[in-house]
């Protein structure tokens, strides 16, 4: 298969998961309470609840309800989508470096049922200067079912200014009032 700008370079490397980087085994939580992919208080969000693995993987489930169908009965593609977008961005937290998406690839394998539980699974599969290559995938019926879908990212590591600047004025007022939400975002702070 040829090379795509999700694919990392020869000169990429695995990095060494960051020291102050949550534990193994701990939950990620939502970096925003209104996040559509992570946030608890979002309607209709997916939810997402990210744990963080052993070396720089994460593992994830995704319930797909009613509200995330795209077809009769079954989730959305671009739903799909988000959830591995979701999943592979708390990548993130392993390296101790906020980034962006910046160019996602799915592959749909097989349909996903509503009322399924998608389990995912993310990983770096490379770093090369502010660009981090990583990969997932979410199986039905347990950690260890068929593949449904897949995905390959692309994320690049931006300063926490990114979303000061680029962000809804009041949205971000609602965070920098927020002591819980505060202390995450400092918590990147240390990297250059």
């Amino acid at each position: 298969m040829p090379p795509t700008p999700t694919t990392p370079p020869p000169d990429a490397v695995i990095p060494e998961r960051h020291p102050q980087a949550p534990a193994p085994g701990t939950h990620l939580g939502s970096h925003y309470e209104h996040c559509f992919g992570c946030g608890p208080q979002h309607p209709g969000g997916l939810r997402i609840d990210a744990v963080a693995g052993e070396g720089l993987d994460v593992t994830a489930e995704f319930i797909v309800r009613d509200v995330h169908q795209g077809g009769p009965g079954l989730a959305h593609g671009g739903v799909l989508t988000t959830a591995m977008d979701e999943t592979l961005g708390t990548l993130n937290w392993l390296l101790h470096a906020p980034a962006v998406t910046g160019r996602l690839e799915t592959d749909f394998l097989s349909p996903v049922p509503v009322d399924s539980v998608l389990h995912l699974r993310a990983w770096i599969t490379g770093v090369r200067g502010r660009k981090i290559y990583s990969a997932a995938e979410g199986r039905i019926g347990g950690p260890d079912g068929p593949v449904a879908v897949r995905a390959q990212a692309l994320f690049i590591q931006v300063k926490l200014e990114h979303f000061t600047t680029h962000g809804r004025p009041e949205d971000i007022e609602k965070v920098l009032d927020d002591p819980d939400l505060m202390k995450r975002a400092r918590a990147f702070e240390v990297n250059p």
